[in-house]
């Protein structure tokens, strides 16, 4: 089922599947800014990570002296989400933990993902709650596509990230069974930015730990559309694309692929969070459309 919100600037549409962003036009434009799915290259368009962000070492985790498996990126990007609150301009969605998720996640949860549209903002917010009795460890994070180009002439490589701040920051390669590698290489070197190629993703996402940025905008050389991605409060950042797509992900995450050193401990799991029992955790993420 596709759900809609809407204001005067945006119209944003939302499968209740994985509660997955699928369209964001601009009502006076009618520019699209989403990927909208092709499976030839992703038929993702945005994706859910929880309650792990990437790859498990092995495909599995050990919690309480038990071995468990996740798939890459965890299970909410798969299940059925129901409504819980909605407007004209907002929506809710949630889903929570079965006697099938506890198999391989062994933690009562309650995941809430509300969709805002203020003005040309869309705000996305995350909602964990652990209704469980004991700590709860999760991971989280966005996975949004944007169309690269944006308009409809131009080139993937009119367009380019920026940075609200400069920045000296390595990226963190990926191994090729999607571990984090041990050494960090050199690539942002007192720049705000990035510039986007078809090459430019050949060995998998830039995936960036200590970034000093909260935003991250998508411009181009050639005309004057793109977006502001304000990601306060996730302290991991991944920018990636399929092979020869045309499209962007900009990746906000609390959590991260396990490195190629990791003893699978879920709790020593670099980035993990954590919930006590009857509490609840919360971040968002926004962009602002132009």
């Amino acid at each position: 089922m596709i759900l809609a919100i809407e204001n005067d600037s945006l119209l944003v549409s939302i499968k209740s599947k994985g509660a997955e962003l699928f369209s964001i036009v601009n009502k006076e434009t009618r520019l699209e800014y989403m990927w909208l799915g092709d499976p030839a290259f992703w038929g993702k368009t945005s994706p859910i990570l929880f309650p792990v962000v990437g790859t498990l070492k092995g495909g599995t985790y050990l919690y309480n002296n038990r071995q468990y498996a996740l798939a890459r990126h965890g299970f909410a990007r798969d299940g059925e989400f129901e409504v819980t609150a909605s407007g004209e301009d907002q929506l809710t969605l949630a889903m929570e933990s079965t006697p099938a998720t506890m198999k391989n996640y062994p933690f009562l949860f309650r995941l809430e993902v509300r969709y805002q549209v203020i003005g040309n903002f869309l705000d996305v917010t995350y909602t964990v709650r652990n209704v469980g009795d004991r700590v709860m460890y999760f991971s989280i994070g966005g996975h949004p596509a944007f169309k690269v180009p944006l308009v409809n002439g131009t080139r993937y490589n009119d367009h380019y990230l920026e940075f609200n701040k400069t920045e000296n920051t390595p990226r963190w390669p990926i191994s090729e069974d999607g571990l984090i590698m041990t050494d960090p290489v050199a690539f942002l070197e007192n720049t705000d930015k990035i510039h986007l190629s078809k090459t430019l993703f050949q060995q998998d996402a830039l995936v960036f730990k200590d970034l000093h940025s909260d935003v991250v905008s998508l411009k181009a050389a050639t005309h004057t559309h793109g977006l502001d991605f304000h990601f306060a409060g996730f302290p991991f950042l991944g920018i990636w694309a399929a092979k020869n797509a045309d499209f962007v992900c900009i990746e906000p995450w609390c959590g991260i692929a396990d490195s190629v050193t990791h003893n699978q401990q879920f709790i020593l799991k670099e980035g993990i969070e954590k919930i006590e029992p009857d509490e609840s955790w919360s971040r968002t993420w926004k962009v602002r459309f132009y």
